[in-house]
């Protein structure tokens, strides 16, 4: 997969099929296809891809047939797209269940076609593949020469690659995503239900209570109807869901029957199953202590320039820090004083600062000429002056000699054009002359 294959995604237009066609662009001749031909070719046009409306007649010369359609439409999309492919290409799904798309490909593709269930474990808010882990559920005799070129791109987009089975993929997905789903929505609509004042009661809370919080706020601010076609769909979360409902039921008559020991070994028991207590303490230890972390930088940072991320938005805030609370920080922008919810933003580097002043604000351009020996070499000169602290970049545009001195004229750049002064101090400091 390292030529420039032809992809048609079907389903290309929203959530993940977007991601992709987005992400993938560079390395793929993109089709989307999408039966709102207004938003399908506005999009296409928005991402630099191409459009077609028939999903028939977009596979015809596919290389690769990618279906990002809801769960609920896949296998029939699958029947409808799959008999098209021609020869030696390949089929994928992007299902959050396996086994049903997996038999519909294996059904509906024609032999001389190549299929490969897959399931990306992330959402379409992530900002690259990098990282990102990728099931792949191969079918027995039904794939071989692309295999290898499917992990050799994976391999090299530093994707994590997994290999099961449907059915396994299946069953570990009523718990990694299905049961998880379900406890987290079941907590929203109970704290609903309970008239808790969710906003009131984050001042009350205490790390691991407002860690979950934002976990449980995760999911169910995202695709409602994508989380009722998991749970529905796959056979497997429908037991798992069934388990945790009755686990829960006899934990809370323990409580209420006064079976302490009885509720204590439970908890030991379960602790001793799932493993790796050291691991998950230090990986939840970095998670909740991330927030503090952000307030100790930025209190330190009173007084300072700081720029500051917006982690939904992306939006880029740079000024000076006021103040800072446990949970706020007021900066002051130059135009005015904002108040920011720590836990919603990143922290820039210093590197990263400077790049975005670089490219978002209005630049001073200043000349200077300075009397320095004649045996100065310019490489050097533009090395040192791009060294000084204020300057961004500088060039020599001009060389007068005269005897043994020089008068080499500066033209640099700063954010600031009061910065001038320092840099003629510098100037003056190594024993140049301002001319």
């Amino acid at each position: 997969m390292t030529d420039k294959s032809n992809m048609t995604i079907i389903g290309g237009t929203r959530g993940l099929g977007r991601w992709m066609a987005e992400h993938l662009k560079n390395d793929f001749n993109i089709t989307i296809t999408s039966r709102d031909s207004i938003s399908g070719k506005e999009i296409a046009e928005e991402l630099n891809v191409d459009y077609n409306n028939d999903n028939i007649d977009a596979v015809k010369d596919a290389d690769i047939i990618l279906f990002c359609v809801p769960i609920e439409f896949m296998a029939d999309t699958i029947k409808e797209v799959a008999p098209h492919a021609h020869e030696g290409s390949l089929l994928m799904d992007v299902a959050s269940i396996k086994k049903e798309a997996a038999e519909a490909l294996d059904k509906y593709a024609p032999e001389n076609v190549e299929i490969l269930p897959c399931h990306p474990m992330f959402g379409p808010r992530v900002p690259t593949l990098e990282r990102q882990i990728i099931v792949l559920t191969p079918i027995k005799n039904r794939l071989d020469k692309w295999i290898g070129r499917v992990k050799e791109y994976l391999t090299k987009s530093n994707c994590e690659i997994v290999m099961t089975t449907p059915s396994e993929h299946d069953k570990y997905m009523s718990i990694v995503q299905g049961l998880t789903h379900f406890s987290f929505i079941a907590l929203a609509s109970t704290i609903r239900k309970l008239n808790m004042n969710v906003k009131e009661s984050r001042n009350f809370s205490s790390p691991v209570y407002s860690l979950m919080l934002d976990m449980v706020s995760r999911i169910v601010f995202q695709n409602p109807h994508l989380y009722y076609s998991i749970q529905k769909n796959n056979d497997e979360t429908g037991n798992a869901r069934k388990a945790l409902i009755n686990e829960s039921i006899y934990l809370s008559n323990l409580i209420e029957q006064g079976a302490e020991e009885d509720f204590v070994k439970s908890i030991v028991e379960s602790a001793q199953h799932l493993d790796e207590r050291e691991e998950a303490l230090i990986r939840s230890d970095k998670a909740i202590s991330m927030t503090t972390q952000k307030a100790s930088i930025l209190t330190k940072s009173i007084g300072k320039e700081i720029g500051l991320r917006q982690l939904y938005s992306q939006e880029t805030y740079v000024g000076t820090v006021k103040k800072v609370t446990a949970k706020s920080t007021i900066i002051n922008t130059g135009d005015e004083e904002l108040t920011l919810n720590i836990s919603h933003i990143d922290i820039m580097s210093e590197s990263e600062l400077y790049e975005w002043k670089k490219n978002n604000l209005k630049l001073e351009h200043v000349d200077l000429s300075v009397i320095l020996p004649s045996e100065c070499k310019e490489k050097y000169l533009i090395q040192m002056f791009e060294n000084i602290g204020p300057v961004i970049d500088a060039e020599i545009t001009n060389i007068t000699t005269n005897d043994s001195k020089s008068i080499y004229t500066f033209h640099f750049t700063l954010f600031d054009k009061k910065d001038k002064a320092y840099v003629e101090e510098y100037i003056k400091g190594i024993g140049g002359r301002i001319y």
